[in-house]
Parts: structure tokens; C-alpha cells; sequence
């Protein structure tokens, strides 16, 4: 194995500070890297746990936009308010 390894479930301050946009598309580069099959077998582990970063870092970006979301309501007197989206 490499031995610059990284440590898959801790999130590099690199990945950290990117916005969901950018992790995505570096998540594709990967995937596309991979799959090309151009890549030698020690960067293949190198990058694809660059990879699982990546998707954990837009898995949380994801979590975190989703608690975030509310609907707008309406009451019967027409007031209107928000709830959270999983609320009904």
C-alpha cells in the first residue's frame, strides 16, 4: 500500500472546505479515473479513498441542507409560517 494512506473516514481540510458542487464533480473525476482502468493499482487505492471521502463529505453537505429545509404553511386564518419539511 501507499505510504501517504489516508485514513478514509476522517475528511482531509482539502475536501472540508469544499462546497458540494466542487466535491461532486472531484467525486466524478474519480469515478471516471477508475473506470478508465488507466490507473495503476496503487493510485487506484490512493484515489478511491479520496473517493469515500469525497461521497461522505456530500453525504453530510446533503444531511445538513435537508435539516435545513422547511416548508411554508399556511394556516386556516392565513397566516403563514414554516415547518420542517419531515414535520407532514
Amino acid at each position: 500500500m501507499s505510504q501517504n494512506t489516508v485514513d478514509p473516514n476522517v475528511i482531509s481540510d482539502d475536501i472540508a472546505a469544499m462546497n458540494f458542487e466542487d466535491a461532486l464533480s472531484a467525486l466524478e473525476e474519480i469515478v471516471k479515473n477508475l473506470e478508465s482502468g488507466q490507473v495503476s493499482l496503487e493510485k487506484s487505492i490512493d484515489i478511491y479513498t479520496r473517493g469515500t471521502q469525497l461521497r461522505q463529505h456530500c453525504d453530510n453537505k446533503l444531511k445538513d441542507a435537508s435539516s435545513r429545509i422547511e416548508k411554508i404553511t399556511k394556516a386556516q386564518d392565513g397566516a403563514l409560517g414554516t415547518t420542517d419539511l419531515d414535520a407532514g
